[in-house]
């Protein structure tokens, strides 16, 4: 599964990435609980914490599909989509402009995407797989 393998390993060095911008603004204010009312590290917060809310979904979808149905160009489009999407949220949060936008509207299209894909794959699976997933028959 290298595409899920791609998608969890850059999730794990975005989420890194993330945490250490947090950090950095923490560093400079001097705040080390909290967000003591600080509007820069409230967004880089949030930037983080929308990531975190986000990645497991993404990465779980993309692994369960591609354990189901195979390794598939559209399927290593999705995962470069979705690292592009959560790098230009926080970059959008720190006032890139249109950056939070696209991230989040990309984010949610992969959601309601991969999402409504994979609840539809089992009844897909005769097609895909030769064999029936969900049987109308009778077993024995």
């Amino acid at each position: 599964m290298p595409i899920a393998l791609v998608t969890a390993g850059a999730a794990a060095i975005l989420n890194l990435w993330l945490a250490m911008r947090t950090g950095a603004i923490r560093r400079q204010t001097k705040i080390s609980v909290g967000d003591g009312g600080n509007e820069a590290l409230i967004r880089r917060m949030r930037a983080h914490a929308n990531f975190i809310e986000s990645a497991p979904f993404i990465v779980i979808l993309i692994a369960l599909i591609e354990f189901t149905t195979g390794t598939s160009l559209w399927l290593w489009v999705a995962s470069a989509l979705f690292l592009l999407a959560r790098v230009a949220h926080p970059l959008g949060m720190d006032g890139v402009r249109i950056g939070r936008e696209a991230g989040t509207l990309v984010t949610f299209a992969l959601l309601l995407g991969l999402g409504g894909y994979a609840a539809t794959l089992p009844f897909m699976a005769p097609a895909v797989h030769g064999t029936p997933a969900v049987s109308a028959a009778p077993a024995g």
